[in-house]
């Protein structure tokens, strides 16, 4: 059933369940606009054999950035590379969907206006809170971008409600302390995501794909839990999405992320199996997913529609076309001994761009001069943002 095709309620079909999951690959220019190597990239994952990809972080609000190597859609677009990466994306029949991306109060403060559904003052996050009139815009700019990704040839969105991003914090009761109609109860605070996926579907259309990337839980301590995770989720079996991409972990200082944990096989699949008594929704579980055998088994069981695979592609790119050929296991993943926070994605992000410039893996896990380089270069990039978005 691994390679089996799946159609989604809106029509489309892909070729089997096997998605590059969405990351902040951090292959832009600087300038929201796509760098020289990322069409190569989502080409080079493309013809590994995958069903889809997910370039992550695809933002519609400069100033609500996550990093300066995010891509921005908006009226100043570079179109033609655009569509040259969406072209790119589609080889050998695959799909390339933009993630939709707002960071809120984790936007990067030396590019943007760190602002969330409540305004905070923690040891390294601070942001100002949303005006309503902010927030009533929201589902209008997600709508636009999504319509702009569908126009420019992508295959498909992803609404981001995952990891702490502002979606995801308005879910939240540790990020949303609103005691307005946004905040308070669950109801109120899933009012924003789910009247964005509604915007998202009126913009795009019926026949286009629309996922949305849920956490089973925030794994902090006053975050968002499973259960509530689930009434969510029961909600979401109401609209007209296509997909829902489960993960989890939020990027809060000193929290560790889901996908540095240290344990054995995939992550969230007993909150998957949850989920089917909720929802009627395709599913896709992303985190941990490391040898055909787990993808394998987790479908065949009905525990999930789709696997999603982010750290497995960057070390193998081939990968679903050695399973699908019968071959047995998974890449080698190295072994950090007591990474700095944040120093792992580092390094995972570098490797993106060694595999990009279709340069050797560094498959001996050196962190220091992958951390360096990655801070160098978005100092650099933040140069390149401001003078684009934040000029005059």
């Amino acid at each position: 059933m691994l390679f089996s095709p799946l159609s989604l309620p809106c029509g489309v079909v892909l070729k089997n369940r096997i998605v590059k999951s969405a990351m902040s690959d951090s292959m832009g220019d600087g300038r929201g606009d796509p760098g020289p190597f990322q069409a190569d990239l989502y080409e080079r994952w493309a013809r590994g054999g995958l069903a889809a990809a997910i370039i992550g972080e695809v933002q519609g609000d400069p100033l609500a950035a996550e990093k300066p190597g995010n891509l921005v859609l908006g009226p100043k677009s570079n179109t033609d590379a655009l569509r040259r990466l969406a072209d790119a994306g589609r080889a050998d029949g695959a799909h390339l969907w933009l993630q939709l991306g707002h960071a809120g109060a984790l936007t990067d403060p030396a590019i943007g206006q760190p602002r969330g559904p409540s305004a905070l003052n923690l040891p390294g996050l601070r942001c100002a809170s949303l005006t309503l009139d902010e927030i009533e815009a929201l589902p209008g700019l997600f709508g636009a971008t999504a319509r702009q990704a569908r126009d420019l040839g992508f295959g498909g969105v992803q609404v981001h409600a995952a990891h702490g991003f502002l979606l995801s914090q308005f879910l939240s009761p540790l990020f949303n302390k609103r005691t307005d109609d946004w905040g308070g109860s669950l109801e109120n605070r899933m009012r924003l995501p789910l009247a964005v996926v509604e915007a998202v579907r009126r913009a795009v259309g019926p026949d286009f794909p629309v996922a949305i990337k849920v956490n089973a839980s925030d794994l902090l301590d006053g975050g968002l839990e499973e259960d509530e995770s689930l009434r969510f989720l029961a909600a979401l079996d109401k609209t007209t999405v296509d997909l829902i991409d489960i993960s989890g972990g939020t990027y809060f200082p000193g929290a560790a992320s889901s996908s540095d944990r240290r344990t054995e096989g995939p992550y969230f699949l007993a909150f998957a199996r949850r989920a089917r008594q909720v929802t009627t929704k395709h599913l896709m579980a992303t985190g941990g997913f490391k040898t055909v055998e787990q993808a394998r088994d987790a479908v065949a069981r009905g525990d999930v529609d789709l696997v999603g695979l982010a750290r497995a592609l960057i070390l193998d790119p081939d990968l679903p076309r050695k399973w699908a050929d019968g071959e047995a296991g998974g890449p080698a993943f190295p072994r950090f001994a007591s990474p700095p926070e944040g120093g792992v994605t580092a390094w995972y992000t570098m490797q993106i761009t060694a595999l990009a410039q279709h340069r050797p893996i560094d498959t001996a896990g050196t962190l220091p001069q992958a951390i360096a380089d990655y801070a160098d270069r978005d100092r650099a990039r933040v140069v390149l943002w401001r003078d684009r978005f934040q000029a005059g």
